[in-house]
């Protein structure tokens, strides 16, 4: 096992532990609230054991001899396990601020919490989050920021400690979502820093944004936190709801769908080459199921009342005036095809009626654009998809011709091409086994299917007792650590997780 990185990995972690820890000694001075020492218990813990780790991988370079100043060489093998127990490693910490200052008074519950931030899923156990203390709210929007972009980018970004033999490249692309890893630049690493450097800059501008609006300058910084790294964590139980505010909402949408973009896409755009943004098919096919599943559900906003056979509550619908309904159906598709997961001021799709259940759970599989900090399947995925089908139909039409499959006029190899149908096979595979043991938990069947697509594609919302309005604080023991697991194989896009459980992967030769 590589001590050494896993040591930084953890010293990293700490070090934002002490930020949380110093917005909480502010309102301890200023408020008198007091997690403040709590906080620091878990920062001092986590730095300990981080810099044990650290030391513990010197020591072992010293007794082997070796005097390079950086760490020992990755194989693709050491990238995958490292990757896999980083996000473990990060959650198992994580989850000591919540136990320390007493919001959370069980270890599953804290586990499935800090899973939930760092993964970017957005499901909570808290059903008392505006009680909860300044500095472990912020904590809990840190480590969704933290996990948008991947804690393997930002590592590569701010630590260049990895031997330039090691496969880098590899190491990336066990976090990042997508089909392939596109560079910015020769080097991963420079390619990583561009990366985070778009992902703060749009994250401040988000939280200027905010604090524009009626948001304090403490709920502005949280909330674009958590926005941009499209989690759904919120300083209030009803999220963007709280505020009532048609600005914040607007503002939400803006910066939901800008996490949604891949974020190299921004680095030509920041280039001036505004050509490359606009013609991007992916991007393209994004917006346009965007605009088709919001048509969709303003529509149904319209329509489903009438349906007399199916129920549907009135008093959750937004009010009778296209405004409002554009903007509900404008928030509910875009925080869910994003993944981000946020509730706005009309929210609560279990009560729209029957008739809105099949639309969202289509557009919480769809997800946005590879590259990006949103979950789900991604567009991209889909349109290799539907493509391979359409030249299967061809190919029976014109059995000599050859056709392949393009993306942005590039051709997608074979090796990608299968990559991708395995993954989506997996993905329904996953699904299949965990709505069955969601199932065995308790669960009703309906609401089984949901947490599973909600948790593998890192969604937030459930059904029923863990619906948009309530929370997963009644989920059985088995169940939360279920869903812990597939927050955690969905967000490193399963093969980086499934890899690990071959025994192939294992064999030495």
């Amino acid at each position: 096992m590589k001590a050494k990185i896993y040591g930084i990995f953890i010293l990293v972690e700490a070090f934002f532990m002490l930020i949380a820890s110093m917005v909480a000694l502010h309102y301890n001075v200023h408020g008198g609230e007091r997690d403040v020492v709590a906080l620091l218990a878990a920062t001092m813990i986590t730095g300990i054991f981080g810099f044990i780790l650290l030391s513990a991988g010197r020591e072992k370079a010293k007794k082997t001899g070796s005097r390079s100043k950086n760490i020992e060489s990755l194989t693709m093998k050491d990238s995958f396990v490292l990757v896999t127990v980083a996000w473990v490693l990060f959650s198992i910490f994580g989850m000591l601020p919540f136990i320390f200052t007493g919001s959370i008074d069980n270890v599953t519950d804290a586990f499935f919490e800090s899973v939930s931030g760092f993964t970017t899923t957005g499901a909570t156990i808290m059903n008392n989050i505006d009680a909860q203390p300044h500095g472990i709210l912020f904590w809990r929007s840190i480590i969704q920021w933290l996990g948008g972009l991947g804690i393997i980018v930002l590592f590569l970004a701010i630590i260049p400690a990895v031997n330039k033999n090691s496969n880098k490249t590899t190491l990336f692309a066990a976090e990042m979502s997508g089909l392939s890893v596109k560079k910015l630049h020769p080097k991963m690493a420079v390619t990583a820093r561009h990366l985070w450097l778009i992902y703060m800059l749009l994250t401040v501008c988000c939280a200027l944004a905010y604090w524009a609006g009626p948001m304090s300058l403490y709920d502005a910084v949280c909330h674009a936190l958590t926005t941009l790294s499209s989690g759904g964590f919120g300083t209030h139980q009803s999220s963007i709801g709280y505020f009532n505010s048609r600005y914040i909402d607007y503002v939400c949408i803006f910066f939901m769908l800008s996490s949604g973009v891949n974020f190299s896409l921004y680095y030509f755009l920041f280039r001036g080459d505004v050509r490359y943004f606009a013609k991007n098919e992916e991007l393209r096919w994004w917006l346009g199921v965007v605009v088709i599943c919001v048509a969709v559900v303003t529509a149904l906003f319209y329509y489903a009342p009438n349906m007399t056979s199916i129920p549907t509550d009135a008093s959750a619908y937004p009010e009778p005036v296209f405004e409002s309904r554009l903007r509900a159906s404008l928030f509910h598709v875009v925080t869910l095809i994003t993944s981000t997961g946020f509730q706005g001021s009309y929210y609560d799709y279990t009560l729209w009626g029957g008739l809105f259940l099949i639309p969202t759970l289509l557009i919480m599989l769809s997800g946005s654009c590879a590259g990006s900090t949103s979950g789900g399947i991604k567009v991209i995925r889909w349109m290799v998809c539907f493509k391979s089908i359409r030249n299967t139909i061809k190919q029976f039409l014109h059995p000599n011709a050859v056709f392949t499959v393009k993306i942005n006029k590039e051709v997608v190899s074979n090796d990608i091409l299968l990559r991708t149908l395995n993954f989506l096979f997996f993905y329904v595979l996953i699904c299949i086994v965990s709505v069955i043991l969601l199932a065995i938990s308790g669960c009703d069947f309906k609401e089984s299917i949901f947490n599973t697509i909600t948790a593998l594609s890192n969604m937030g919302p459930g059904f029923g007792s863990t619906g948009p309005a309530t929370t997963f604080s009644d989920l059985s023991v088995m169940g939360k650590w279920v869903m812990s697991f597939l927050m955690i194989v969905g967000r490193l896009e399963i093969y980086t997780v499934l890899l690990i459980f071959t025994p192939s992967f294992w064999n030495k030769k």
